[in-house]
């Protein structure tokens, strides 16, 4: 058995600091997509994310 078990840390406002401050939170608000005003790089990323998932799926099945 070490030291460490007796000892608190020294310095306890580390465990009460969040680790993303609340301005920069959402509250997981969907954001609306649509097709019509999507541009090239909305498609890409779709396709990719698209491509992930078919990945992932064939990962599952193995």
């Amino acid at each position: 058995m070490g030291r460490s078990r007796g000892q608190k840390t020294r310095d306890k406002n580390k465990s009460s600091l969040p680790q993303v401050p609340k301005q920069l939170k959402s509250a997981g608000l969907d954001v609306e997509y649509s097709h019509e005003f999507a541009d090239h790089e909305d498609l890409e990323a779709e396709a990719r994310a698209a491509a992930a998932g078919i990945r992932q799926s064939k990962a599952r099945k193995k």
